[in-house]
């Protein structure tokens, strides 16, 4: 019954008249359902306020003024809106957090102890600069193994 044709439509509609709320005029019970089923998915999801209300038997759908959201507008917009710019998160890790991270992995390393004390020894020496550039370049040596990132990736989606 939700489709993301019509959540597209009746967003539209609704977008085209903002600020102003908007009621539905349906032609139906059927469309009744449907749009009823779509603007309460919407507004589950932040994208609307619809005013719907259902009898306790669901036989009569009511529709009342029901309007976008910020969050709806920026849905449409094809550069996700404010919420792109606004919804920007920056990380930050420490040198220490970004020493700690090598380490492990030349412990967890096969090679022999020797070597890996001296890559830690080495590790510890180097200066903010030359920890930031070797991060840059250990990142883009795990990108340039996308199909392993992607399939990492994927665990978070």
């Amino acid at each position: 019954m939700v489709s993301r044709e019509k959540q597209r439509e009746l967003l539209s509609q609704l977008g085209e008249v903002y600020p102003v709320h908007a009621s539905f005029r349906v032609d139906g019970e059927e469309e009744a359902r449907e749009v009823a089923a779509n603007l309460r998915y919407l507004e589950e999801h932040g994208l609307c306020i619809a005013d719907v209300q259902i009898s306790a038997d669901g036989s009569a759908i009511q529709f009342g003024a029901s309007y976008i959201t910020a969050r709806g507008l920026d849905f449409l917009a094809d550069d996700g809106g404010l919420s792109a710019i606004l919804g920007v998160v920056t990380v930050k890790l420490h040198a220490d957090t970004i020493r700690d991270l090598i380490a492990a992995k030349i412990d967890a390393a096969a090679m022999p102890a020797e070597e890996k004390s001296a890559l830690k020894r080495g590790l510890a020496a180097l200066s903010q600069k030359a920890l930031e550039a070797a991060t840059t370049d250990l990142v883009r040596t795990g990108l340039d193994h996308l199909p392993d990132a992607a399939h990492w990736l994927s665990r978070f989606f």
